[in-house]
């Protein structure tokens, strides 16, 4: 399956100042798949090396971080040369071992000219505080599971993903495309981006086994819980990660640490929940006072809501039924806009490349996401089908005046009036392109 990251990594091989590079992403997004892809594409040789399923590569990294050794010895596990330009060394799992992760800086320093990549669980990463991490030595690039428009391409519908890159704004949509799209954003509803679940719903179209697979994602992150996170900590991480579609279903969907566990207070839970964000599990929206440019110099870290990194995996954790979505039902109302804002907030983490805020204003409103575009401070209120009446953008837009503000739902137009830029949900990842 084609995912757009290849062409970051390709810019990244053909960079004069390339240094090792760590791909981050949560698990089972496709990142050993992607790494192995570009490998193929772009190199004569690739050689991977996987740190969980053999220990002895472990070894090679306890003596020093002599660099010329340890390719020496990685060669003689290869059993092939490796050469420094036509050759990719792929560490994967290099949270197990951490000198491994420490001996990045080293080549670096000294063996530029080699190309390393590497991809690992970040929950391990985040939770073995004796890792020396190579700071400054090494590049990122994240890998996020896949977005609607990757979704699409899998699905052979690719067609669509080339009509919402290339559209203009200006009215209706092609009604055929708009019902067709619609569809295909209320299945993605359900399977979301993990990769082996898009494969197995673009190949089969059988819910039974995306069931499955999303199950045995959410099993895999709660094994890892317990793998890597110390023993008290485990069951903090876990009620944190169960309670989320809860919290979502509130009528108000802040965050509210006592209804993790009765009893369980912010300073109980604080260091649990900055090991999700960090591992890209959850995603974390903060309140803003102001919505001033820095954004993050009025966000309020005492009120937030929580995300998940993917909408699949936050309806397979909530039970809920796929048929309710597939039939627009009115019985999940309050969490279809959870849903909804879940998709939205994935598809401006992949789009945007900005951190998303949100605004309230006592009870009386509250604007879902605010985003810095540049220099421009944009509101968006979501709805989750065709509903157009926004009272919280409403008084937001009398208090601040902003020069754009968004509306997205599933109604099939793009237009703007009155400096409101109303665009279907499925494609808010062309909304820079919009404004």
């Amino acid at each position: 399956m084609e995912r757009d990251l290849i062409f970051d990594l390709i810019k990244w091989k053909e960079s004069k100042h390339r240094k090792p590079l760590i791909l981050k992403g949560v698990r089972q997004c496709g990142k050993t798949y992607l790494l192995k892809e570009f490998g193929r594409r772009c190199y004569t040789h690739t050689a991977y090396f996987n740190f969980e399923e053999n220990d002895a590569l472990k070894t090679i990294f306890e003596k020093d971080f002599d660099v010329r050794r340890i390719l020496f010895e990685l060669e003689l596990h290869y059993e092939k040369k490796i050469t420094e330009s036509d050759t990719l060394i792929i560490f994967d799992e290099i949270q197990e071992c951490g000198r491994a992760l420490t001996s990045l800086k080293y080549f670096c320093e000294n063996a530029p000219e080699y190309h390393i990549v590497c991809a690992g669980s970040l929950l391990g990463i985040a939770l073995q505080k004796q890792l020396s991490f190579p700071v400054g030595k090494v590049d990122f690039l994240t890998l996020y599971p896949m977005s609607f428009a990757e979704f699409l391409r899998a699905c052979n519908a690719a067609n669509l993903a080339d009509f919402i890159a290339n559209f203009q704004a200006g009215g209706h949509l092609p009604e055929i495309a708009a019902n067709k799209l619609e569809a295909y954003l209320r299945q993605y509803y359900i399977t979301g981006g993990m990769p082996e679940v898009v494969k197995s719903w673009s190949l089969e179209q059988d819910i039974e086994a995306v069931e499955q697979i999303q199950q045995n994602i959410i099993n895999s992150y709660e094994l890892d819980f317990a793998k890597h996170a110390p023993v008290n900590e485990f069951p903090k991480l876990l009620a944190i990660w169960r309670s989320i579609p809860e919290q979502l279903a509130k009528e108000n969907t802040k965050f509210i640490f006592s209804h993790v566990k009765k009893g369980w207070r912010a300073k109980d839970l604080e260091d649990a929940l900055e090991w999700l964000i960090g591992a890209g599990l959850v995603y974390k929206v903060c309140k803003i006072e102001k919505p001033f440019i820095p954004l993050s110099a009025y966000a309020d870290d005492s009120a937030f809501k929580l995300y998940m990194a993917d909408v699949g995996i936050l309806r397979k954790l909530s039970k809920l039924p796929h048929s309710m979505i597939l039939n627009a039902t009115l019985a999940f109302k309050k969490f279809k806009g959870s849903l909804a804002e879940n998709y939205v907030l994935g598809e401006l983490t992949k789009s945007v490349d900005d951190t998303a805020y949100y605004w309230s204003s006592g009870n009386t409103a509250e604007v879902d996401f605010i985003i810095q575009c540049d220099a421009e401070i944009v509101p968006i209120e979501v709805k989750a089908e065709q509903h157009l009446r926004a009272r919280s953008l409403a008084e937001y837009r009398k208090k601040y005046t902003p020069e754009h503000a968004v509306k997205t739902s599933m109604r099939g137009e793009v237009f703007t009036d009155n400096n409101i830029l109303q665009i279907p949900l499925y494609m808010i990842s062309a909304l820079k392109r919009f404004l």
